[in-house]
């Protein structure tokens, strides 16, 4: 059996037995994955974010899900650690297919308020040697990420170049991954918009295979997402805000990974190996359905929306 189905079997059976645990409690309420579906609270249109200081204008392709939404899809349905979504604004969620597929995927947006972020580097990035940089820094992140019992990483190479908008002060780039030596790599999308004070952080993760797919729906999201009048970053007052310690190379870079903690490293991770552990549990279940001969019962409400 290959190894990253036999892994995701394994999670998966390990879920199962965790659900029929908890199924035994006497209040215990099943929830199917539409219902749980459901209770994420999609929204549209014109969203506030970071209590009013930048706004999201909902193309049609997304839909919106609050902190709290996020969190239940992060950890319940995708299997990310707890502190993985503590700093989740939100997340959008193409219209067009559900989260909770093996084909699902989502953009986790957080804010970093590292203080304005000097753009006059972006003209004259070398990307070939940022890229040289971001795999030699990789490489040499991989002896604690197995101390800690977690496989590799290694940055492919470029999935999509960083392109910086200098009039609108936002950036793209996207780095395709291998966790391990998995055949199947992982697409990690990257927006960042610039303000006053920090930098709106808005990251996708789905397989090499959404590329095209992904290219096309984030370029929407890019036109969609504005700080509001006053936290804009041309609002910036020099001597009187704080400035940030890095420009735009050390953006792409990762200048804030050591703040952001082992956690949020995780969370590309998971939100790639989340569909071997849809897939796996789908898989499972289907297969102990034909053993049993029986119908499978759906998902407790409280392994859902703990």
């Amino acid at each position: 059996m290959n190894r990253s189905v036999f892994s995701a079997c394994a999670f998966a059976f390990l879920l199962l037995a965790n659900v029929s645990l908890i199924a035994q409690g006497p209040k215990e309420v099943l929830v199917t994955p539409e219902e749980f579906e459901a209770k994420l609270g999609y929204q549209s249109g014109t969203i506030s974010l970071l209590d009013g200081s930048a706004t999201l204008r909902l193309p049609t392709s997304f839909r919106f899900i609050g902190p709290e939404s996020s969190r239940r899809l992060l950890t319940k349905a995708w299997g990310n650690p707890p502190g993985a979504a503590e700093d989740v604004l939100g997340m959008l969620i193409p219209s067009a297919v559900s989260p909770l597929t093996a084909e699902g995927w989502g953009i986790v947006i957080t804010y970093e308020e590292d203080g304005f972020i000097n753009d006059n580097d972006a003209a004259s990035i070398n990307y070939a040697k940022v890229l040289k940089q971001m795999q030699d820094s990789t490489v040499a992140a991989n002896a604690e990420r197995q101390k800690q019992g977690f496989g590799s990483v290694t940055v492919v190479g470029w999935a999509e170049p960083p392109f910086y908008d200098p009039a609108a002060h936002k950036l793209f780039w996207a780095k395709e991954l291998m966790f391990g030596d998995d055949s199947d790599h992982t697409l990690n999308y990257n927006i960042r918009v610039l303000g006053r004070r920090g930098v709106l952080v808005l990251n996708a993760v789905a397989g090499m295979n959404q590329l095209t797919s992904i290219r096309n729906q984030t370029r929407d999201v890019l036109t969609a997402v504005d700080f509001k009048e006053g936290h804009r970053y041309t609002d910036y007052l020099p001597g009187t805000d704080k400035a940030a310690t890095y420009g735009i190379t050390g953006l792409i870079i990762g200048a804030t990974a050591a703040k952001a903690g082992f956690f949020k490293v995780l969370l590309v991770g998971l939100l790639a190996f989340k569909k071997l552990i849809i897939v796996g549990f789908i898989a499972l279940l289907a297969a102990l359905k034909n053993l049993f001969g029986g119908e499978t019962k759906p998902v407790p409400s409280d392994t859902l929306q703990q």
